[in-house]
């Protein structure tokens, strides 16, 4: 046998030792982050219809539909989160024709602004005056502020130009906005160009999809809610079929398989749902979804509405749901069945942050924060502003009384923030109560600023305001109107 002779390594030496550095090579997994934080269903407990939810920049936004003509959102860096966070209100709209029967937004980052898709209707009647609208962000905070851009009406849909439901599909090069809407009296899935994320190249809309196959017309035949997913170079719709208040809403599915997403023969229907109820796990009508993936871009995940009992039914007893999904070997998605609520799962991978227990409340003028006052635990301790400390009469916990307004709770003490008798006069008192459950103890938290919130009283409309913009430690915070001042917005500042 040949050897290599002068201090060389025999080559079948050389050679296992190139195979043992190469095989740990070949066979080790790709990198994959960590299980992020753990979480249960669901992540929104009340008036979590119509879910859309997005990772971006170190956080998840999540909005759903609202009923009102007001959207909220919440934002939280772990999806766990999500379910303790603020309501916060991130539009209002007063405009006859769209003050009413806000349904199923969703925001696309598109040419370096956020886009807002959503229905709306007029407050005289439910619901044939659905249309589309349109809001543009002023920078690239996906909670705004912003702006109403357009109403989208197609010349060919049924009521008018009735239509809801709205996505974008970004191919070939080309945006195209899917919906659904009624042509011919049937609900479908339809579909037309966009000159820009709030203009129709033609405002005519090609019916892709109706509903055909039983299971698309239980109670009503429907096709509604349709959401594009990507993967692979194919193109998936996955799309809510049936009446929303049956059991058995669930998902179908198309895929793109021609070249022309305007051309129906490009569309493939898939003959059986692809996304049912569970009665084992008391998973009722799961349906209109969203996707996203993980922050460290490695995973997908479905976000869906759905009900825990078979009567339900459309309102807001919805609530919102997410779970990780997986891809089958012929490259179609595999999404499985819903789990059930309370189930505890790991969170999406890559999560770096701790879930928040608490926020403080940092005022934008003075930088110090609110505090009720040394922990005193008693009904009517004052609350004030002072150096924040990180202690935990500083802290405050966020619920929903149930209707997507705030309970505001302090850490230390379990008490609630109140205004004093319930008064409505400017220079009110802001102290801690008991919750007695009024409108005197709830609170909206409106965006103002990029992070900044003006906490508003339902009963009185007056906001949370550092007595005479004072800067010391002590002062006293009171209600007062609202005066657009920096000493009367407060800074969310997340605390684990």
């Amino acid at each position: 046998m040949q050897t290599f002779r002068h201090g060389r390594v025999p080559w079948p030496a050389l050679l296992a030792a190139l195979v043992a550095l190469l095989i740990p090579a070949v066979l080790a997994p790709p990198a994959h982050a960590a299980d992020g934080q753990p979480y249960t269903n669901p992540v929104k407990s009340r008036a979590g219809a119509d879910p859309w939810l997005t990772y971006y920049d170190g956080s998840y936004y999540l909005i759903t539909t609202s009923i009102t003509n007001e959207m909220f959102m919440r934002k939280s860096p772990t999806l766990a989160g999500l379910s303790t966070a603020p309501n916060v209100l991130i539009w209002h709209d007063d405009t006859a024709g769209r003050n009413a029967n806000i349904w199923a937004p969703e925001i696309h980052f598109l040419d370096g602004r956020w886009y807002l898709y959503y229905a709306a209707g007029d407050s005289s009647s439910c619901c044939d005056g659905q249309r589309t609208n349109v809001l543009e962000s002023s920078g690239t905070d996906p909670m705004g502020p912003y702006t109403w851009k357009s109403q989208i009406v197609g010349s060919n849909l049924d009521k008018g130009g009735w239509l809801i439901d709205t996505d974008v599909l970004e191919y070939g090069g080309n945006r195209y906005l899917l919906g659904s809407a009624f042509v011919g009296g049937v609900q479908s899935l339809v579909i037309a160009p966009l000159s820009n994320p709030y203009t129709l190249a033609s405002t005519a809309f090609t019916v892709i999809s109706t509903p055909t196959y039983s299971w698309e017309k239980v109670g009503t035949a429907v096709n509604e809610g349709p959401e594009v997913l990507q993967h692979d170079g194919r193109t998936f719709v996955t799309y809510s079929a049936s009446h929303c208040g049956t059991p058995d809403y669930k998902l179908g599915q198309l895929e793109l398989t021609g070249s022309d997403p305007l051309d129906p023969a490009s569309w493939t229907k898939k003959s059986t749902p692809v996304f049912t109820r569970n009665d084992a796990a008391g998973v009722y009508g799961p349906g209109h979804n969203g996707f996203f993936t993980s922050p460290d871009g490695t995973e997908n995940w479905i976000v869906y509405h759905a009900n825990s009992t078979t009567t339900g039914g459309c309102g807001n007893t919805r609530s919102t749901r997410a779970q990780k999904f997986t891809w089958n070997a012929d490259g179609t998605p595999n999404f499985g069945t819903p789990v059930a609520l309370g189930t505890s799962l790991p969170g999406p991978s890559g999560e770096t942050a701790a879930t928040p227990t608490a926020y403080e409340l940092v005022n934008r003028h003075s930088g110090k924060c609110l505090d009720e006052f040394a922990g005193d635990p008693a009904d009517g301790a004052d609350v004030i502003q002072y150096t924040c400390k990180g202690t935990a009469n500083q802290l405050w916990t966020f619920s929903d009384p149930g209707d997507e307004t705030n309970r505001v709770t302090n850490a230390a003490t379990g008490k609630v923030l109140d205004v004093s008798n319930c008064g409505t006069a400017d220079g009110t008192n802001i102290q801690q109560w008991s919750w007695l459950d009024n409108k005197c103890q709830r609170w909206q938290l409106v965006y103002t600023l990029t992070d900044y919130v003006r906490l508003v009283n339902v009963n009185s409309g007056k906001v949370a305001d550092v007595a005479n913009c004072n800067t010391a430690d002590g002062t006293d915070v009171r209600q007062w109107t609202w005066l657009n001042n920096d000493c009367q917005l407060w800074k969310l500042k997340p605390v684990s």
